[in-house]
């Protein structure tokens, strides 16, 4: 009997319409856990690096973790992996909701689509029953449109349903996934969905998954929710109000929007409006979010409510999640959070990322504004800025006129059109739009987290570590006294001696040693999370989590019976981390690439930039271009990867390891 996972995978292949239900080898989840692990380590083995994101050998793997489908709360992740049309690197974006325990109670790990179907078509997977359906009635459907209409067809409003809308039909590079009140987003997995001509997959399951020693999952469980009910009735003092709580960021609960709107920066990530919250629009906000959340909503078991319901207006009512409500606004410079919901629920139906999108539609205005494109561009646009972003949003999902190339993202649309419009893709990293957020001094944790991480999405800014140092003392005495969740006691004192100001404060503090182990924290959590697919918000985004390092060994040897302790746990997401980063160094990324835009602080350190990327990578076992070293690949049981890096040169005749050696001497 196999616990915690079913045991196999879904194989489909769209070219020939063959569905197999393959068993796997129980080797694998020891040695990768399962989710993202296990996805990395099959696509290494079968999509070579020569393989293009449109190419049928671009796998497109749908992916359930250890946890989903147990009573662990928040385990409702589900991993899309794919080589990514933006990046040209392996993307995994993920999306909450129901849809990862459905699969997994239907029998099924993972989903592998493979090749590409000749016509549209969806997925209807009901426990031992899978069927590759006509779609061609749903093409030109809305994403969340096609949702409703396939339960309906299947007569079954259980089902949950992932779907693609426009964007993805017509390989929008930053098309989504849309899935009940998630997404996934990041990366342009919709438009290797469209590109492979599934239009959505819909799954039921009634069936269960086994625990190897239950009622010791259970009895650790208890004290994981004991301190979930603790910390929503004792919130974090003295931080913003996105990280006193748990959970992904509540920012359907959160009225109060000063810090995002007077931190981040608006239009095409240029300026900050550091005087933008007045009592005025504190109240004309708090009025329309009031009005158009019609109730609060959970993903699956999970205690928190961190998405809403939105019935605004004429605007046909969705689910809204996360920092979507002020990303279109704050792009368009449009301070009436009306035009928020409403442009919101557009691009869900469009399935677009509400990340990039927005980025995308500021660069194409700010290009206008400076002569680089012309009215001839924009003929027919409303001269307003909401008109602007509805039109541009509606050219660019069916790629129309310029629309066609701004499909392609803010990196690829600027070396399209040239002309200087190179210069305003300042807010990308490894050719993918970031966050809107520019800093006047560099900060050195938030350097190495955004300049490294694989995750490609949101800046990787968050994690268990605070934001900024506490001004006081009293504070961060108060604050390290109860810390269980931290992996070294170091750490607190690293926590106690940094200061706002002065030689213990950005940029120079904490050291760039210190920096590396703090970031490898939290690349760890995260990796452990995505491997398990808890929610984020649970262990590795938030302060002072209910998952964490010392408890989760217990949970996953309770769940799986193979008795994991925190350096046997350690040991397995470095080993993924590595195979990942290996992964993606075949695909052609390097040190180069791991460097913010030039403008993301307005004074940069050219000379500890580098040392911090250095001492990170000497720290991670990474040579000095960012690659892991055959001993480092050795230690994690990844000699057959250390042989196939030589093998195409990227070690250079074993530079690696002497570049390595003089960068710690």
């Amino acid at each position: 009997m196999r616990y915690a996972e079913t045991g196999y995978n879904l194989e489909i292949d769209l070219a020939t319409g063959n569905i197999e239900r393959v068993e796997t080898d129980p080797k694998m989840m020891e040695l990768h856990l399962g989710g993202l692990g296990t996805a990395v380590k099959l696509h290494w083995d079968r999509v070579p690096p020569e393989t293009k994101p449109f190419d049928p050998g671009n796998l497109l793997i749908f992916s359930t973790g250890l946890f989903n489908g147990t009573p662990a709360y928040s385990a409702n992740r589900t991993i899309v992996s794919f080589i990514s049309p933006q990046t040209g690197l392996l993307a995994y974006p993920m999306m909450g909701g129901f849809f990862s325990s459905e699969l997994k109670y239907a029998g099924y790990d993972k989903i592998i689509f493979r090749n590409k179907s000749p016509e549209w078509v969806y997925i209807w997977i009901h426990n031992n029953k899978v069927e590759i359906r006509d779609a061609t009635h749903l093409v030109g459907k809305g994403a969340v449109e096609t949702q409703d209409l396939i339960r309906e067809e299947l007569k079954d409003p259980r089902a949950e349903v992932a779907a693609i809308g426009l964007a993805g039909e017509n390989r929008v590079f930053v098309a989504s996934i849309e899935q009940s009140r998630s997404s996934a987003s990041r990366g342009g997995g919709g438009a290797i969905m469209g590109d492979k001509k599934i239009k959505a997959v819909a799954v039921r399951g009634t069936g269960g998954v086994n625990l190897a020693r239950g009622p010791e999952f259970m009895a650790h469980l208890k004290e994981v929710e004991a301190y979930i009910n603790y910390r929503n009735t004792n919130p974090l003092p003295g931080v913003m109000t996105i990280l006193s709580g748990i959970g992904s960021p509540q920012e359907m609960k959160h009225y109060d929007e000063k810090w995002h709107t007077e931190s981040f920066v608006w239009g095409n990530a240029r300026r900050r409006r550091k005087d933008f919250w007045t009592k005025d629009i504190e109240e004309s906000w708090k009025k329309t979010q009031k009005e158009a959340i019609k109730r609060y909503i959970s993903c699956y078991n999970c205690p928190q409510q961190c998405g809403a319901l939105i019935g605004h207006k004429d605007t046909p009512g969705y689910m809204m999640k996360c920092f979507s409500k002020l990303t279109y606004g704050m792009a368009a410079y449009v301070d009436d959070l009306e035009f928020g919901f409403e442009i919101a629920q557009r691009a869900f139906e469009y399935g677009v990322d509400s990340f990039s999108t927005p980025q995308i539609l500021a660069f194409a205005v700010e290009l206008y504004e400076a002569g680089i494109l012309t009215d001839k561009d924009f003929e027919g646009c409303p001269s307003d800025n909401a008109g602007r972003f509805f039109w541009l949003l509606d050219r660019m999902v069916r790629r129309e006129g310029i629309g066609d190339v701004l499909a392609e993202g803010t990196y690829w649309a600027a070396r399209k059109i040239g002309k200087g419009a190179e210069k305003y893709d300042h807010n990308t990293i490894k050719k993918h739009e970031q966050m809107n957020i520019k800093l006047g001094m560099l900060d050195p944790l938030y350097f190495l987290m955004y300049s490294t991480n694989e995750k490609i999405s949101i800046t990787q800014i968050e994690g268990n570590w605070p934001q900024a140092a506490f001004p006081n003392r009293e504070d961060r005495e108060a604050f390290v006294e109860d810390w269980p969740q931290i992996p070294d006691e170091k750490f607190k004192q690293y926590f106690l001696d940094w200061e706002p100001r002065g030689e213990k404060s950005n940029p120079y503090y904490p050291t760039p040693q210190m920096c590396a182990e703090i970031v490898d924290w939290m690349e760890m959590l995260h990796n452990i999370d995505d491997a398990l697919c808890i929610c984020a918000g649970m262990a590795s985004f938030c302060l002072k989590p209910p998952y964490h390092i010392h408890n989760y060994p217990k949970l996953i040897s309770t769940a799986t019976g193979m008795d994991v302790d925190e350096a046997g746990l350690k040991k397995i997401v470095n080993r993924s981390r590595n195979l990942h980063r290996a992964y993606n160094n075949r695909l052609g990324m390097s040190r180069a690439d791991e460097k913010p835009p030039e403008d993301h602080w307005r004074r940069r350190y050219p000379e500890l930039e580098e040392e911090l990327l250095t001492t990170y990578y000497t720290y991670k076992g990474w040579n000095y271009n960012g690659i892991p070293t055959k001993e480092r690949l050795h230690e994690l049981d990844l000699d057959y990867v250390a042989q196939d890096l030589e093998k195409r040169g990227l070690y250079q005749d074993g530079k690696d390891q002497k570049e390595n050696q003089d960068n710690q001497d």
